[in-house]
């Protein structure tokens, strides 16, 4: 199980996140009132990725993500999209044992997923179930 601390960490940390952030209430308020557009930039770099490709996988246009970085906030419901791929993210990095291998599972097609980019399936919230599911069995040792 992924807790709040765990995903705020891959989300840049006590420095994105302007605080420590130990409990799933005090993220849910932070991704109310929207996270720091910093929190895009960490994760891409954590998965060794471009904003533009987070982006696409946030469903975000690269424009809208131009303007988020101007005024330096997302809004709520692009921080809880962010949140979705963070804890995607910590996950991977557990079940996978470090960043790295993670980033990798993260960015290369997967047959469990039907020959899919696990990172491009997590624009919605079925298809980042899907993704979860397929780290979950190979958390088990069920391979797909």
């Amino acid at each position: 199980m992924v807790t709040a601390a765990r995903i705020a960490e891959t989300l840049g940390g006590y420095r994105v996140m302007r605080g420590h952030v130990r409990s799933a209430d005090r993220l849910r308020e932070q991704v109310r009132t929207g996270l720091p557009y910093s929190a895009v930039e960490a994760l891409a770099e954590r998965l060794n990725a471009t904003v533009g490709e987070l982006g696409e996988a946030l469903g975000v246009p690269a424009r809208t993500l131009a303007r988020r970085r101007g005024v330096g906030r997302l809004t709520a419901e692009e921080s809880d999209r962010l949140v979705r791929l963070g804890r995607i993210a910590a996950l991977a990095e557990e079940v996978l044992g470090d960043r790295a291998k993670a980033a990798r599972w993260l960015r290369q097609p997967n047959r469990a997923l039907g020959q899919l980019v696990p990172l491009r399936h997590l624009d919605t919230d079925l298809g980042a179930r899907e993704v979860e599911a397929v780290l979950l069995r190979i958390e088990h040792g069920v391979y797909s």
